[in-house]
């Protein structure tokens, strides 16, 4: 609970210089020059060189449990989370069964006090069983701690459902997360309609199965409550968001690395780790994802941690699961695919994995201050490294980054004062 770093670099420090953090009790107690623990047992980091941020925030992901622990598991997939810098996560409620009542969340907030390496956060279902029928016990599930609402993996396609949905989370000031699908427009797809669908023979998804939901959810919001519009993916959607937020609309929304670093060409060869929902787009829809992480109109990057086993994954497009791992290749995607590459400086980076899902979350999080939760990140912008899917800690190995050469090495996360990764690996 208690830790001392020494002479690292914040993130938002102006002058550059180093600087001590003092966590006691798992919260920042005090922030200076030469700074001394008040008891020699109290461990001590020393930072010389590296890079201090806020821990590490993902406020979309899945862990599996209950219900495919060959797949993750609270504890795997926490360390994996712990190893690429995220001292909390938010993980979604289509398990199996759901996690769409109070007890369903007292059992993942349990599981994850004996299991877990970094903050687990539920996300409770919007409606029983993930159906879109009837609204769950949000209240009831709020005590028991979750932190919003979302049937991620299907879509409310009932608008009424939808809407007292937005009117009940207003009362407690909580997002409802949309998963922004059409049904109707995306049935049997496998991936980005386009040219490339039909050379390759597989039923595409139009990016209207996507963009005409989120127009939907964004009239409601107009008017019932406020909205966050997961994994963007279409330039039309970003658009559609950048207008809404620009007439006042209560909308945030996030995008995933998969959405700014990879287009639908990753599909050729019926490459099934490129296989995911919504599909991997084409370029100018990359180029509008990125133009809103640029100009704000995506407030997060969040990573879809989907795990599945190589049996799910290793059988014919048609049949494989969507979905890849992204715990432990985001941060050097960000840093690499948009930091280096000059799109955002690296504060404003790190913003959209700290302050501004903690702000949209609720969260005592996302900042470096006296009183907050003493989660940090320490990180060497500079080092390289390759993507070696076969030393992830999670269970799953399901990304399409294996042998990418990327920037931004996670050395320390410490979450409540308790070093998790230290020297960039896992603490006993």
């Amino acid at each position: 609970m208690d830790a001392l770093i020494k002479s690292g670099s914040l993130m938002d420090g102006a002058s550059g210089a180093a600087v001590d953090i003092l966590i006691l009790e798992g919260k920042i107690s005090k922030l200076g020059p030469r700074l001394s623990a008040p008891s020699s047992k109290i461990p001590v980091i020393d930072a010389k060189g590296l890079l201090v941020l806020p821990g590490l925030i993902d406020m979309h992901c899945h862990l599996r449990d209950p219900g495919d622990p060959e797949e993750e598991t609270i504890a795997s997939g926490t360390r994996s989370a712990a190893l690429g810098g995220f001292t909390s996560v938010a993980c979604m409620a289509n398990t199996h069964p759901p996690i769409d009542s109070p007890a369903m969340v007292k059992y993942v907030v349990s599981k994850a006090q004996k299991e877990a390496r970094v903050n687990v956060l539920p996300i409770g279902a919007v409606t029983r069983e993930l159906k879109g029928e009837a609204l769950c016990e949000m209240g009831r599930m709020l005590l028991e701690g979750a932190v919003a609402f979302s049937d991620d993996g299907r879509p409310i396609l009932n608008a009424e459902i939808m809407r007292r949905a937005l009117e009940y989370a207003r009362q407690f000031g909580v997002p409802i997360i949309s998963h922004a699908e059409d049904l109707d427009l995306s049935a049997d797809g496998q991936m980005n309609e386009s040219r490339l669908s039909t050379i390759l023979g597989l039923k595409g998804i139009p990016a209207q199965a996507e963009e005409a939901m989120v127009a939907r959810d964004l009239s409601l919001a107009r008017e019932f409550g406020s909205v966050h519009i997961a994994h963007v993916s279409t330039a039309g959607s970003v658009r559609l968001i950048r207008r809404a937020k620009e007439e006042g609309v209560k909308v945030t929304c996030e995008t995933c690395p998969q959405y700014f670093t990879l287009t639908e060409e990753e599909v050729e060869g019926y490459n099934t780790l490129a296989k995911v929902n919504p599909p991997l787009r084409g370029e100018a829809d990359v180029a509008e994802v990125v133009r809103g992480l640029k100009d704000g109109t995506i407030d997060v990057i969040a990573t879809d941690h989907a795990p599945h086993r190589e049996e799910k994954k290793n059988v014919e497009f048609g049949r494989a699961a969507t979905g890849m791992v992204g715990f432990e290749t985001a941060l050097g995607l960000v840093i690499s695919e948009l930091v280096d590459c000059g799109v955002l400086p690296l504060k404003r980076a790190i913003e959209k994995m700290t302050v501004n899902p903690a702000r949209i979350l609720n969260l005592n999080k996302g900042a470096l201050k006296p009183g907050l939760d003493g989660d940090l990140t320490i990180i060497n912008p500079k080092e390289d490294y390759e993507v070696d899917i076969n030393k992830f800690a999670s269970r799953s190995k399901n990304s399409p980054y294996h042998g990418w050469k990327l920037k931004g090495k996670v050395v320390h996360t410490i979450v409540g004062g308790r070093i998790m990764v230290k020297d960039g690996k896992l603490t006993a």
